[in-house]
């Protein structure tokens, strides 16, 4: 196939040549990177992707192909992905396609041959920024500059209620998806859970009318505090059962206690994040994918800081005691990733358990 030459031109004028793979097209995103060196299928289907061109650092992506069990939804959400190389021939048993295919049937922009090593290293330097692909260079960067994701939530949350495990489970679990990774699902009904997935748009009261045992608040896309509905909805429910928060979930519940998120010069997206338990300073390597944190100094009342991001002290966890609840900003669900912190689902439980024991 006859190469095709691809300009991404970022919004401070800076331009890259590489050449097309999967879909054709032009398009504008936030251009992020991620540092994981394997899951990019996961990196794939990762809806907190949802409006971004994202970056991958490690330098050869698709050598095991697509496995399409292993996607953590349906499609992607990313508007565009940007490799050095990518395998045209992949091996591996349990491959189904290649990537360059997959991408074509989802429709996503694929761009090979960039330094990404360089436009790693420019978003380091100058701070998350908005980019186009186009197939020839852009000079008028007005419409670049002025891109904002909007609605990213609605656009990734569930569009019905959906059912998993079994109905005689030891607990029911209400799984509030803002645009969930599927393997918090499948953590959640290998601790004998019956989980019941709602739409981000549920209310306090159609959640409370399902009687759950606890509640997940998940992973998503986006600007949290954008969030005003789920926001409100999530102080109602504060303190009425066990609650547990990963990544925006986490920033939401710190939103709906009074606390202030503010967006990161570049994020955290990879397998390779350490985060520190102050309670008992041990280190986790973690899997995570955010772009806002929650600012520390603004937990107040009911909230302590319970892990920071060993790196740069940012907020990582908060612990509710009061309110029965706790939040991370990394993924324990870990795919792909480390399993270090697993066991905050067993955690989960232990509390769930306990108000039940209590009950």
């Amino acid at each position: 196939m006859k190469e095709e030459k691809v300009y991404l031109t970022l919004q401070n004028g800076r331009v890259f040549e590489g050449k097309r793979f999967g879909a054709r097209g032009d398009i504008v995103g936030e251009l992020v990177f991620t540092t994981g060196m394997t899951g990019y299928i996961e990196t794939l289907t990762d809806p907190s992707y949802y409006g971004q061109i994202v970056i991958q650092t490690f330098p050869l992506i698709g050598n095991y192909g697509i496995i399409l069990s292993d996607r953590e939804s349906k499609k992607p959400y990313l508007s565009a992905y940007i490799v050095r190389e990518y395998c045209e021939e992949p091996s591996n048993f349990r491959c189904e396609k290649k990537i360059d295919d997959f991408l074509k049937e989802n429709n996503v922009i694929g761009v090979y041959g960039v330094d990404t090593r360089e436009l790693t290293k420019t978003v380091r330097e100058a701070g998350v920024m908005n980019a186009v692909i186009s197939s020839k260079p852009v000079s008028d960067l007005t419409e670049v500059r002025q891109y904002l994701i909007r609605d990213a939530v609605r656009n990734c949350t569930c569009d019905a209620v959906r059912y998993y495990g079994s109905e005689s489970a030891k607990r029911k679990i209400v799984l509030w998806d803002f645009g969930a990774k599927e393997n918090i699902v499948r953590e959640l009904v290998n601790r004998d859970n019956y989980v019941i997935r709602v739409p981000s748009y549920y209310s306090a009261e159609e959640i409370l009318a399902l009687r759950p045992d606890g509640l997940m608040l998940t992973n998503g896309p986006g600007d949290p505090a954008e969030n005003t509905e789920i926001i409100a909805n999530i102080r109602k429910l504060a303190g009425k059962l066990p609650i547990f928060g990963i990544c925006l979930g986490h920033q939401l519940f710190a939103l709906a206690m009074g606390g202030k998120t503010k967006k990161m010069k570049y994020g955290h997206r990879g397998a390779n994040q350490p985060v520190k338990e102050l309670e008992t300073g041990t280190v986790y390597i973690s899997s995570q994918n955010h772009g806002y944190e929650v600012i520390a100094d603004s937990i107040v009342g009911a909230g302590r800081l319970s892990f920071i991001n060993a790196n740069d002290g940012t907020c990582e966890g908060v612990e509710y005691p009061e309110l029965n609840a706790f939040t991370v900003q990394f993924h324990p669900e870990a795919c792909a990733g480390p399993l270090d912190a697993r066991d905050l689902f067993d955690k989960f439980m232990t509390m769930i358990d306990g108000g039940k024991d209590n009950a």
